[in-house]
């Protein structure tokens, strides 16, 4: 897939984990998004990833982003994962994975020597008026959290 960067990102609107629908639309004119894809809640990378992000949220908050994660989990995953390890921000359910579709992060992968679709670890930046400002894809979980804040932080001295 080609890049987003400089596009509209996709719009969506998902259920989260109390059963709610978060839209792209909700944020904007107000809100940078921190959209968020990952694989599976509560497997090792993920964890790291999602718990990172939590201790980096008000640093986020402060520079008016949003963290959204997404995955394909149902409801209850998603409850028990941010219940588990007090996440302070909300995970869409793609089941579908329509939303992940969109955004190019729905992939063939390999493990084990099996191969199934799935989700590509990466991160979209996406600013008040709904255009990708940064992207990134094939996220390697350590340092990326802290490269994103670091990246919005530029972002925002302009």
């Amino acid at each position: 897939m080609t890049t987003l960067e400089g596009l509209k990102a996709p719009d969506f609107s998902l259920k989260n984990e109390k059963g709610t629908t978060v839209s792209l639309k909700d944020f904007a004119g107000k809100k940078y998004v921190v959209l968020y894809f990952y694989p599976k809640d509560s497997t090792p990378g993920c964890t790291t990833e999602a718990c990172d992000f939590r201790d980096a949220h008000q640093s986020f908050e402060e520079l008016n982003a949003v963290i959204i994660g997404v995955s394909p989990d149902d409801e209850s995953m998603h409850t028990k994962f941010i219940e588990k390890h007090g996440l302070p921000f909300s995970l869409l359910i793609d089941d579908n994975h329509g939303v992940s579709e969109a955004y190019g992060v729905w992939k063939l992968k390999k493990n084990f020597g099996k191969e199934y679709m799935g989700i590509e670890r990466s991160t979209f930046l996406i600013d008040p008026t709904g255009t990708v400002v940064k992207e990134w894809r094939k996220v390697k979980v350590d340092g990326h959290v802290e490269d994103a804040l670091n990246t919005l932080k530029e972002l925002t001295k302009k």
